[in-house]
């Protein structure tokens, strides 16, 4: 497994971050803020965030950030984390796919888009560095993290038709196969789980949100989301098709 793609997964497994951009208040000095996100289809993080925010008046005056990623281990120098560089653009929030995306994401932001001041930036990463343990680092271009490097003359990732076709094939799964979900999950991740719902599918996998009973005295249950990697890169419905079939049949031996 590359570095480039590692690092991808690892960012397709996260939604939320860090975000830093150049203060407008105060000239020169970097202002942190934590944001969460989404990816679209190309792999570039999507934050929903207010005209009066902070953050957002920084990015106005200068477009360059940096997004840092992590995981809530309690050690974090052991842990992996991706520092993203790149510009912050104001893209179209009445996209109907993209936010039909973020919404099965934070559902609680649905108010958000009523309200003016709140708009879509796409986050266009020129370089990332991902630090996978100790001694396993480095830097990464945006084209390679994203999967549309050149290798040789050839990409590594065709154009993905999955931004239009994700609703669809959410609504399948979830109104007809939610009986699969559970056997992923149980196969995959040896989690039993109940409540399954898929959130999102991309060229390399899918989220679900699930509920799992937790082992204590007193009965509770807690909602996770869990990542599920295809084995090979998926572009459409047909693709899609194919690689959650297989992940059946893997899940039943």
């Amino acid at each position: 497994m590359s570095l480039a793609y590692e690092a991808r997964q690892f960012l397709r497994a996260t939604r939320s971050g860090v975000l830093s951009t150049f203060s407008s208040k105060f000239e020169g000095y970097p202002f942190g803020s934590v944001a969460p996100f989404i990816l679209d289809h190309s792999g570039q993080p999507i934050v929903l965030i207010s005209t009066i925010a902070e953050h957002t008046k920084n990015i106005i005056a200068n477009p360059k950030m940096s997004l840092l990623v992590f995981t809530g281990d309690d050690d974090l120098q052991a842990s992996a984390r991706l520092t993203l560089i790149g510009d912050a653009k104001q893209i179209d929030k009445a996209d109907d796919d993209l936010r039909t995306r973020y919404l099965r994401y934070f559902p609680k932001a649905a108010g958000y888009f009523e309200m003016h001041d709140f708009n879509f930036y796409r986050i266009e990463i020129l370089q990332a560095r991902y630090i996978a343990g100790f001694g396993k680092m480095g830097w990464i271009s945006g084209k390679e993290l994203s999967g549309e490097a050149l290798s040789g003359n050839e990409l590594i990732s065709t154009p993905s038709q999955l931004a239009a076709q994700e609703t669809a094939i959410i609504d399948h799964m979830n109104a007809d196969h939610a009986h699969s979900m559970i056997a992923y999950s149980k196969h995959f991740h040896g989690m039993d789980i109940t409540n399954p719902e898929m959130l999102g599918i991309d060229s390399d996998g899918f989220d679900v949100s699930v509920s799992v009973e937790l082992n204590t005295q007193e009965s509770s249950v807690q909602t996770k989301i869990l990542r599920f990697n295809f084995e090979q890169a998926i572009h459409d419905a047909q693709s899609a098709r194919v690689a959650l079939v297989a992940m059946s049949k893997a899940a039943k031996l």
